[in-house]
């Protein structure tokens, strides 16, 4: 199956700046975001700046400076909410893909959770 990039996808509309956003970090291939329905103390949403569905899309197609750029992103934004294990009490990163993933957005972002425990993922 091909990735099929919706162009009217939300997060698209936020990178053309057709939609605010309130941005915690920005560089030449990612943004950061404070999610509208945050989960915990700390919810941020990064996307890549490429059109990019999902993250095995992002990893077969995506430019090494934009792999780098990205995964760069994600530890400056912990940095910045003081989440990270050298700095904080950690936190939970989720990227959901496709259906089965319970995908919303077809752009490619993860889901920075912290602030506050994020209780076990799966219940056994």
């Amino acid at each position: 199956m091909a990735y099929k990039y919706d162009n009217q996808n939300i997060f698209a509309k936020i990178l053309r700046g057709e939609i605010p956003n309130d941005t915690v970090f920005e560089n030449e291939h990612a943004l950061a975001f404070r999610d509208i329905n945050p989960q915990r103390p700390h919810h941020v949403l990064i996307i890549p700046k490429g059109k990019y569905v999902s993250f095995d899309h992002f990893s077969k197609e995506a430019s090494n400076e934009e792999i780098i750029g990205y995964i760069q992103s994600i530890g400056k934004v912990c940095d910045l909410l003081d989440i990270s294990i050298d700095r904080g009490d950690g936190f939970r990163m989720i990227a959901n893909s496709g259906q089965h993933g319970i995908q919303d957005v077809p752009h490619l972002h993860v889901h920075i959770l912290g602030g506050s425990s994020c209780g076990k993922m799966i219940q056994l």
